[in-house]
């Protein structure tokens, strides 16, 4: 059994979810995981899907060939260890740039592995200053927690971070 990583983009239209799951039905693949977005008018999306050996090479010649959508396909190994998070990070702070790339070198600088990332922009509610807002899944060292919480404190007077478990 091969698992496949597909990460797809294009414009977004409608139908291309029903286009992606018909031709991996199609040569029996079982779609696992997936993350799709609709982002400034493009569909983007990464979904894992698995799929007999013998059927791996017709479902990336064909989903290499649909029409307007750009995807790159890899091959997983899927006998790698699991990675778990043990610790979700909800970011709410004043939106600004380069604020994912501080969050995540904290994370990295405490010795953190970023699992997952989503993110959103909104305006608040009385005053319509953007926020930025994240949910971060991350592994880390019991023993690091503390300092990876002091650490994302220090970023900025208004980041705000809850910490839970999963």
């Amino acid at each position: 059994m091969n698992h496949l990583v597909i990460s797809c983009i294009g414009p977004d239209q409608s139908g291309l979810v029903d286009t992606l799951s018909t031709i991996i039905a199609k040569h029996q693949g079982n779609w696992q995981v997936s993350s799709l977005h609709h982002l400034s008018g493009f569909f983007a999306g990464v979904i894992e899907v698995a799929v007999a050996s013998e059927h791996s090479q017709d479902l990336i010649t064909e989903l290499k060939g649909i029409n307007g959508l750009s995807c790159q396909i890899e091959l997983a190994e899927p006998n790698l260890p699991k990675v778990t998070s043990n610790l979700v990070l909800e970011i709410t702070a004043n939106d600004r740039a380069g604020i994912v790339q501080e969050v995540s070198s904290v994370i990295h600088h405490q010795s953190g592995n970023l699992i997952k990332l989503v993110s959103s922009n909104s305006s608040a509610a009385h005053s319509g200053q953007d926020i930025f807002k994240a949910k971060v899944q991350i592994a880390i060292a019991d023993k690091s927690i503390d300092d990876l919480i002091s650490a994302l404190e220090k970023i900025a007077d208004d980041l705000m971070v809850d910490i839970s478990r999963p």
